[in-house]
């Protein structure tokens, strides 16, 4: 057998990133009918609301929040994974996404979930505690203008 008509380790290597970006474009179609399917639930709940005259309830409107945050975060995620497959930075996404999984966890904070007193205080403490770090990440990450340059890992 002729050496140069066998397979090198860069051929694998590069089947296995042409694989990898098809997967990238499929976890991206992923997430589009996802989100298309949340809008369509997130309308037939607002219509339910309207018509039962709940959409006046405290609770429904904390939920109506909860379910457009998690629309956000989905498309914060969609955006992560386009800008991967595109070789673009990807950490002021993530940050993002990450603002927007914590306030969804502030909005829909309930005291009562908590076995003591101490421990919702805790555990607001740690979502009040994350909700500074990111925000203190994405005003580093802005100030200093971080990018990823073509050939690195983003």
């Amino acid at each position: 057998m002729d050496a140069s008509n066998t397979p090198d380790i860069e051929d694998f290597v590069d089947i296995s990133e042409r694989l990898m970006r098809y997967l990238e474009v499929v976890a991206a179609f992923v997430l589009v009918g996802l989100f298309a399917v949340g809008v369509f639930d997130f309308l037939l709940q607002i219509v339910t609301l309207v018509r039962t005259g709940a959409i006046t309830d405290t609770s429904a409107i904390v939920g109506l929040i909860d379910e457009i945050l998690l629309l956000f975060i989905i498309v914060e995620i969609f955006q992560t994974v386009v800008a991967y497959a595109q070789e673009q930075s990807v950490i002021r996404i993530v940050i993002a996404a990450g603002l927007i999984a914590v306030a969804r966890k502030i909005i829909s904070f309930h005291s009562g979930d908590y076995g003591t007193p101490t421990e919702a205080t805790i555990a607001a403490a740690g979502y009040a505690l994350l909700l500074l770090s990111l925000v203190a990440a994405l005003y580093a990450v802005g100030r200093a203008n971080v990018t990823t340059p073509p050939d690195q890992d983003v």
